[in-house]
């Protein structure tokens, strides 16, 4: 990942930088010197992650994400305050800013803030690699000759790369189709709108939606790495390695599937429940279910699953419940 530093203070820079790199967590492409950015500089060297200080000289970090946005900017932008007021926090998403780190700086929540991020872009850029890619196979599909109806459906050629990929028999493939039907009618390229937005348009549940389309996409990652161990020059590995997926994640689910290392490609899937609600006003056995149901959801060999909560416990929680949140979530 690509990451920029707009930020007053040389010192918060230099911190920066130091838990980016000794936490692999990108590369620094570039510093706003501890002055005022230059909107030319940030644009030229595109960015995947800006880091944007809240208050500095001149104009204030959510003046210089607007300008971002207005310039054509896709870029993650990070917010940098000491400010928590709800107010400040509603005018900064509403121009652009996608997260928030707390100042004083912390190592923690750098990292964090930072991976969350990067997982956004990876996945942003795989959907927009599998647009593109459906959009060249429909141009080549409009230039042949007319064939009857039936083989002139839209999403015939989407398909057909889906089955390449082992990826047809998931849940998630459906929603794949749909949204890249959605981009393609509203010709709407990928960087302009989130997965998350995607999916509350076309769904009327968009967490399940997405979840099934990250974990269609780690399906197909994960076949990919497996054609490429079997036959490195395999066309349909050649074709997708590096198009689809990033190369450095295919190669990393290969070495996983080898022995090589304990954990493959990064793929972000996201499950929960309303834990507010069920642990007042539900029973043990519904607690249970729930977390038995995201166990089922991410039972993999390479994956891994921690139970949290993002809000406090409440007193209205009963008693039996707790228990059985504990119980359920033992190993």
């Amino acid at each position: 990942m690509e990451i920029y530093i707009v930020e007053d203070d040389i010192s918060i820079i230099n911190i920066l930088e130091d838990i980016i790199e000794s936490h692999d967590l990108g590369k620094v492409c570039g510093d706003s010197g501890g002055g005022e950015p230059d909107m030319e500089e940030v644009l030229a060297l595109s960015p995947d992650i800006i880091l944007v200080d809240f208050l500095m000289p001149g104009q204030d970090g959510i003046e210089f994400v607007s300008r971002l946005r207005e310039a054509g900017s896709t870029a993650k932008c990070i917010m940098i305050s000491q400010v928590s007021s709800k107010e400040m926090i509603g005018k900064a998403y509403s121009a652009g800013v996608d997260f928030f780190i707390n100042k004083p700086i912390n190592i923690i929540e750098v990292k964090s803030v930072i991976e969350n991020a990067s997982r956004q872009v990876r996945n942003e850029k795989t959907l927009n690699n599998l647009k593109n890619m459906f959009m060249a196979e429909m141009a080549t599909a409009s230039a042949e000759p007319k064939k009857p109806a039936k083989e002139r459906t839209p999403l015939r050629k989407q398909q057909y790369i889906l089955n390449q990929l082992g990826m047809s028999g998931e849940k998630g493939c459906a929603d794949i189709l749909k949204i890249c039907d959605y981009l393609h009618e509203n010709q709407m390229p990928i960087s302009q709108i989130s997965i998350g937005q995607l999916c509350e348009i076309l769904s009327d549940n968009p967490k399940n939606m997405e979840q099934r389309i990250r974990r269609a996409i780690g399906v197909g990652m994960s076949n990919l790495a497996h054609l490429g161990i079997e036959d490195f020059m395999n066309e349909t590995f050649s074709t997708y390695s590096g198009t689809l997926f990033p190369f450095e994640e295919i190669r990393a689910e290969m070495d996983f599937i080898r022995g090589k290392r304990k954990y493959g490609g990064k793929i972000c899937i996201l499950s929960g429940f309303d834990v507010q609600y069920l642990m007042a006003f539900g029973s043990p056995d519904e607690v249970k279910e729930e977390v038995a149901r995201l166990r089922r959801i991410f039972t993999r060999q390479d994956g891994r699953f921690m139970l949290t909560m993002g809000n406090g416990s409440t007193s209205d929680w009963k008693q039996e419940n707790l228990e059985a949140l504990y119980e359920a979530s033992l190993p």
